[in-house]
């Protein structure tokens, strides 16, 4: 678990990593460099959880070797799909990082939302959301291993 006290903002407990892949992780379905050695660093804290519609076709060989769940969704109703899935998981001890159109309900139902903006671009509805914004994957996880960085952008 992550804690982290952020000064006129809230404290959150961070249980579950919950990541698009696609546009977030991937670029292509090809794993962007860096993201392995920090979800690796990261799944000591937090359970990772990757859920997508898998577009290449190449989440499970992206993810191999990193400890992390993966859910494939049905092409339809992604975004409600992804908010119940964070709901089941209990969305108050869940940060969430996504890019898309999909990912918006989710990001704002965690007690974090991460968006990112990398090649695919990002979702503007996303990206109102999101509690914040990264344009690199890798800081956007360095969030969760730094946890000050976070306060610094939070607090009031």
């Amino acid at each position: 678990m992550i804690e982290i006290k952020i000064s006129g903002y809230r404290k959150l407990e961070l249980k579950q990593l919950v990541l698009d892949y696609n546009g977030t992780l991937a670029c292509d379905g090809e794993l962007l460099g860096g993201v392995k050695e920090a979800l690796t660093a990261l799944s000591e804290q937090l359970t990772i959880h990757v859920i997508t519609a898998d577009t290449f076709g190449k989440v499970r060989s992206g993810m191999a070797g990193i400890p992390c769940h993966i859910h494939v969704f049905p092409v339809e109703n992604q975004d409600t799909g992804k908010l119940e899935y964070i709901r089941k998981l209990n969305a108050d001890h869940t940060v969430s990082i996504g890019n898309g159109r999909n990912d918006r309900m989710m990001l704002k139902g965690s007690a974090l939302g991460i968006a990112v903006i990398l090649n695919e671009g990002a979702a503007v509805e996303t990206i109102l959301a999101a509690d914040v914004v990264c344009t690199d994957i890798v800081c956007a996880l360095e969030l969760l291993l730094h946890p000050l960085r976070l306060t610094a952008t939070l607090r009031s």
